[in-house]
């Protein structure tokens, strides 16, 4: 069993050996989490394990086997408002400072940013520039994405 979005998802032992990406997407129907690389460079397929930010493509199901794994479909219930239809205060940043050009990095930026805020609820911006290394936006919204970042920071603390 994985523990998906806060549920629990059976999981054949036959698809052990299949990425975590390939199976969030193609056996569970969850198509947030976005194929960039497959070397687990782009960030495009960042998800949490377990509130850890890592890339799909680069773990097994089995990796995740036992764990909780939250996707971007999941981020919303995350974030410790009432209602899981509630977005999470990086989702609403994003949102308010127009990040998005394509949109085809943004659920990992958006894993990425939830998690660091997670591990550091006031970063500073060479933080959120560290932080943020390794998602890479092919559109170039570096600037609009560590807006949102410092926003949601911001406003998830007020």
């Amino acid at each position: 069993m994985i523990k998906l979005n806060g549920k629990q998802v059976p999981v054949s032992k036959d698809l052990y050996e299949i990425s975590l990406l390939d199976f969030i997407r193609d056996q569970v129907l969850l198509k947030g989490t976005k194929y960039g690389c497959g070397q687990g460079l782009c960030g495009a397929c960042t998800i949490h394990l377990d509130g850890i930010a890592r890339r799909a493509c680069q773990l097994n199901v089995a990796d995740a086997v036992g764990h909780e794994v939250t996707t971007i479909e999941g981020l919303a219930g995350t974030s410790g408002e009432t209602g899981s239809d509630d977005l999470h205060p990086v989702q609403k940043a994003w949102i308010a400072e127009a990040v998005p050009q394509c949109g085809y990095c943004q659920p990992g930026q958006i894993m990425t940013a939830a998690a660091l805020l997670r591990e550091k609820p006031q970063p500073d911006a060479d933080q959120i520039r560290a932080g943020m290394n390794g998602n890479i936006c092919r559109c170039g919204t570096y600037e609009r994405i560590h807006r949102a970042v410092a926003r949601a920071a911001r406003e998830d603390q007020s």
